[in-house]
């Protein structure tokens, strides 16, 4: 959630210390302060956390009671962990965040039961809070979150100023309602709680959130892309998202490697290359959120280019990176890993390397279970060349 556009960003941060009273009777609403969190926001996005977090501060300070800049606050931990998601070190402070936003608006619910922005903010807090414990396979806590988060976004409705934002709630809901017992058969039972969902009206409403709300839509975008990319089989759609976000957010490394990414499924490998390299400089030059996760992708999307021109030398460079960034990972059942030891077996063959194509189809072997089309394969690669 909390999206804006880098073209309303005002030229200087010091604005956001310009708070005032609001002009609505819901801060969400109010569009000064809107235009006035903008440059913060979208700091976050593009991943300089310093001055993002300090533009939410200043908010704290201003509206200590409020839910808003807890949440924000909270939400700038979440970029934080979405970039890398094995790394737990932010989990503890983005559920403090998460927890104070439920006790402001809880209070603020409390004061006034008809309260719809109190009730998007619990909806939102609890969602997010979900989203994590489903991450790390906390399945208990999971539903209790997102029991929570239905059960206020229910009562957020029906305040017209904010459907647009509260869209992205019921968004979700209609498709992964239907996706999660189709695709995870032990939650079935648990989804049973709660009402069907429609799946295509889902994609539709991401798509209004997409292109009408104000702070939920880069949220909107992000879950787009990724349907996009992956269940609805639609990668065009989704390299349109991903290339939009990497032009307005070109320091974030999600956006970026999931650009990449998309190139390279649409099969324009020079340029998911060219991409992919500028990943790996960053990563060399130890910028902000460019990990060995986004690397993983980069130096494989790489490899396969200079593979595919006969770079033989250059090719053998990346797949090697590939299998360094899968090991600092330990994600050797990864298919990246998996495929790029593969392909070093078979440029070892094509050296006339008999030794090092063994040792390297072997590891395809002991890393990929045996039904695996890279097990199947490198299987069939010793086999066929007596090795």
């Amino acid at each position: 959630m909390f999206a804006l556009p880098l073209s309303q960003a005002p030229a200087q941060m010091e604005a956001v210390t310009q708070i005032g009273e609001p002009e609505s009777s819901y801060l969400l609403l109010d569009k000064g302060l809107q235009f006035r969190i903008t440059d913060a926001v979208n700091s976050m996005y593009n991943f300089d956390f310093e001055q993002a977090e300090r533009g939410f501060q200043v908010m704290r300070y201003t509206y200590p009671e409020h839910p808003l800049p807890y949440f924000l606050m909270g939400l700038s931990q979440w970029w934080k962990i979405t970039v890398a998601t094995e790394n737990e070190s932010y989990d503890a402070l983005f559920l403090r965040y998460m927890d104070e936003t439920i006790e402001k608006a809880a209070n603020l619910l409390e004061e006034d039961p008809e309260n719809k922005e109190a009730a998007f903010f619990l909806a939102g807090a609890y969602g997010f809070q979900g989203r994590l414990h489903s991450e790390r396979k906390n399945w208990t806590s999971a539903t209790i979150a997102g029991k929570n988060a239905l059960k206020y976004l229910e009562l957020s409705r029906g305040e017209e100023e904010l459907n647009p934002e509260l869209l992205l709630g019921d968004a979700l809901f209609n498709y992964f309602s239907v996706w999660i017992p189709e695709n995870y058969p032990l939650l079935r039972p648990v989804m049973l709680l709660f009402p069907k969902g429609d799946q295509q009206l889902g994609l539709q409403q991401l798509e209004e959130v997409a292109e009408n709300a104000f702070y939920a839509r880069v949220e909107a975008q992000y879950f787009l892309f990724r349907l996009y990319a992956s269940e609805e089989k639609q990668p065009f759609k989704a390299l349109e998202i991903t290339a939009y976000l990497h032009e307005k957010y070109p320091n974030n490394p999600y956006f970026h490697r999931f650009f990449a990414r998309q190139l390279y499924a649409v099969g324009r490998g020079k340029e998911a290359m060219e991409v992919s390299l500028e990943i790996l400089n960053r990563i060399d030059a130890g910028w902000t959120g460019y990990e060995a996760n986004s690397g993983r992708y980069a130096s494989f999307f790489a490899a396969q280019y200079f593979d595919r021109m006969g770079q033989q030398a250059l090719a053998r460079k990346h797949y090697l990176q590939t299998v360094r960034f899968g090991d600092e990972l330990n994600s050797q059942d990864s298919g990246y890993y998996l495929f790029a030891l593969l392909q070093l077996g078979k440029l070892a063959i094509d050296q006339g390397d008999d030794s090092e194509a063994r040792r390297f189809l072997e590891a395809v072997k002991a890393n990929a279970k045996r039904r695996h089309p890279a097990h199947k394969e490198a299987r069939a690669i010793l086999k066929e060349n007596k090795l």
